[in-house]
């Protein structure tokens, strides 16, 4: 039987032949050699007398029994493929380490033991990505999971009943890390039902099981104040905190014979945070703008710090006076309200008319106060911080609202102008040499240099240091006058403490001429001791 092979020489397959005594890899490179070796062993009798056997299966309907295994040449039996070396003329392997040899790692590698003629398709390997998102937070690992247990084991042990309110604030403290003084915020959270104590078991569940332990401190003071199910925090979240900071605080003892007075200094600290933290100015904390905030650093300073006084951010009792005073002042009747008439009053009246205008018409930030003509003490809060620190960003975007007077973003030369004017009767009024309105906006240009010069935008003035000045140009004339002969020792002064900003020393200042005020009435009343509420300053 005479058989002819009429395929592509080069599109036959080393491993399909199943020879090893050649390497697959000189057969690829030399495809003429395979052609004579495929032809040689269609010759031999074995492979005529295999292919006879395998057709008469096939014309008479049986089964092909061509299995992989019939096929390697290891194995015996009729159907094993014949090998076109004689016995013992088999080449001799190079003397190198096995490991090397590309045929060796090949039959490693591929299923060369089955004997199957076909090649492996290596199909890709599915690679399992770890879990990345939780719902309620990352689990703790098992390692700072075992950590604090330890810890909770030894702060529970003896209290099989659990923990009271009062025993809970080295708890917080010591595992928690948090400040002191949201131990109570933190107990009432865990104490859900309100049976007045936690219990080792409740808190493992809250804290660890809850994977509050993993979470940022921002996120655990969040979680804490934040009522269930609400998506911000609100200015009554903070009023436990700050009860308990004035139940605890060494720098706030003295208040506790005048609890009217830590309500107003709770409220103050309060509207404080907001005014800097509440970004969005909706009354609506966000965790993201309580993460991107000073907040935690300065409750975390409030708490190791004796002197409440120190402690600049928010929590100053210094800061409180200074703000309630300055109120107090300006609310003649004291009625908690106050008007246009009183606020022209505020720093010796150092505001025009057209801005208190602004102020009132409640372009810049809306009252809290429903009385029509009337600011309550929060809304003055926020306009004696931006009135006097200009340098902050609330305070540039207070006051810009209030000069661009048709809120299209920007302001003109005419709305520059318009509140210039009064500033410059004033001038003239005082007999003082008044500045041109032309020169004026010169040097606001200069301080400013905007990226239009025929308009200035709120982008300008957050990239300049002199913006501040911008506005005490055009409706402080205190401001504007001091500016214009401002003493070189204050700014050197100034500069020595970067780390103070306008309203650090402006309350410090207040403090100090306050302070001296009463204990010049005080010695004037020939005793310290006389409160006269009706006729004095609250303090």
């Amino acid at each position: 039987m005479d058989l002819d092979f009429n395929g592509d020489v080069a599109s036959l397959d080393a491993e399909l032949l199943q020879l090893p005594e050649v390497s697959p890899l000189a057969i690829k490179a030399n495809p003429f050699v395979a052609e004579k070796l495929f032809d040689q062993w269609l010759s031999l009798p074995e492979t005529k007398s295999m292919v006879k056997s395998l057709l008469n299966i096939a014309e008479s309907g049986g089964p092909l029994n061509v299995s992989g295994a019939s096929f390697n040449t290891n194995t015996g039996g009729s159907n094993s493929m014949p090998s076109m070396f004689p016995a013992g003329s088999t080449p001799p392997l190079s003397p190198r380490s096995s490991s090397g040899s590309p045929r060796v790692m090949k039959q490693r590698a591929g299923p060369s033991a089955l004997g199957s003629p076909l090649k492996l398709v290596n199909e890709p390997v599915k690679e399992l990505i770890p879990q990345f998102y939780f719902l309620d937070g990352c689990p703790a690992p098992n390692e700072l999971r075992e950590r604090c247990l330890f810890i909770v084991n030894q702060f529970f042990y003896g209290h099989t009943d659990g923990l009271q309110i009062n025993d809970f604030k080295q708890v917080t403290k010591e595992i928690c890390k948090l400040p002191s003084f949201f131990s109570s915020a933190l107990f009432r959270k865990i104490d859900s039902g309100g049976i007045g104590v936690v219990t080792r078991d409740s808190f493992v569940d809250y804290w660890i099981n809850g994977n509050m332990l993993t979470k940022d401190v921002a996120m655990q003071i969040y979680t804490i104040l934040k009522q269930p199910g609400a998506r911000f925090l609100v200015q009554e979240d903070f009023k436990p905190v700050l009860r308990e900071l004035l139940a605890s605080h060494p720098g706030l003892e003295f208040l506790q014979s005048t609890p009217e007075f830590q309500e107003r200094y709770a409220e103050t600290v309060i509207h404080r945070i907001f005014y800097y933290v509440n970004r969005a100015g909706n009354g609506r904390l966000t965790l993201r703008e309580l993460k991107h905030s000073n907040l935690i650093t300065a409750m975390q300073h409030a708490d190791e710090e004796e002197d409440i006084n120190k402690v600049l951010r928010y929590f100053s009792y210094e800061h409180f006076y200074v703000i309630y005073c300055k109120f107090w002042e300006l609310d003649t009747d004291h009625d908690f309200l106050i008007d246009k008439e009183n606020l022209i009053r505020y720093g010796n009246h150092a505001l025009t008319y057209r801005i208190v205008d602004r102020i009132f018409s409640q372009v810049p930030r809306k009252f809290t106060c429903k009385i029509e003509g009337k600011m309550g003490y929060e809304d003055f809060v926020y306009f004696i911080l931006s009135e006097e620190d200009k340098s902050s960003e609330p305070s540039l975007e207070y006051w810009f609202k209030c000069i661009d007077l048709d809120g299209n973003g920007v302001i003109t030369r005419n709305e520059m102008q318009f509140f210039y004017e009064e500033q410059l009767h004033r001038m003239e009024c005082m007999a003082q040499e008044p500045v041109l309105f032309e020169d004026i906006l010169c040097q606001i240009v200069d301080m400013i240099s905007p990226e239009d010069e025929s308009y200035i935008t709120l982008r300008d003035l957050k990239g300049s240091k002199l913006s501040g000045s911008v506005f005490n140009i055009l409706f402080n004339l205190n401001k504007f006058m001091a500016f214009e002969t401002r003493d070189p020792f204050l700014i050197r002064q100034e500069r020595e403490n970067p780390h103070l900003t306008e309203w650090d020393h402006f309350a410090h200042r207040e403090y100090i001429r306050l302070s001296m005020e009463e204990d010049a009435e005080d010695a004037s009343n020939g005793s310290a001791d006389v409160w006269d509420e009706s006729l004095e300053a609250p303090f």
